[in-house]
């Protein structure tokens, strides 16, 4: 058995791949848009791990309410700096609901909502403000 990817649907296919790209630094692996069914999918891969996929399902024509997405879980990402990602992703206006008070493990939601578990690559980092007295905000 080979693992091949997870498949969120998302509203935005812009705002998601700023997110996912600009954002946590995934690539985009290959696009395919299928004009008889209205839909592009888009699959993205992390640098270092480019056998697992995150595979984002635009339905062009779509009002369907996809929710809160909290019956997903969640994607994890290890990354080198976990302050350094939280800080990029803030100046990007995302949302940081669990900081890495602990320096090792942040949440946040992707443009549609799904929860980002990241986590810091080896030992956690010593506690460093803003994020050590940051409360949490909303759920994820």
């Amino acid at each position: 058995m080979q693992y091949l990817h997870s498949m969120v649907r998302v509203r935005d296919l812009a705002a998601s791949l700023r997110f996912y790209c600009d954002g946590l630094g995934l690539r985009e692996v290959r696009r395919k848009d299928v004009p008889e069914g209205r839909f592009t999918l888009v699959f993205l891969s992390a640098p270092d791990s480019p056998e697992a996929e995150v595979e984002l399902t635009h339905n062009w024509d779509s009002s369907e309410d996809y929710g809160s997405a909290r019956n997903f879980g969640h994607l994890a990402f290890r990354v080198d700096d976990i302050y350094a990602t939280c800080a990029h992703l803030q100046a990007l206006g995302v949302t940081i609901n669990r900081p890495p008070r602990d320096g090792h493990m942040a949440f946040v939601r992707s443009p549609d909502l799904i929860s980002i578990e990241l986590l810091q690559q080896g030992e956690r980092l010593p506690p460093a403000e803003p994020w050590a007295s940051m409360p949490n905000v909303g759920i994820w």
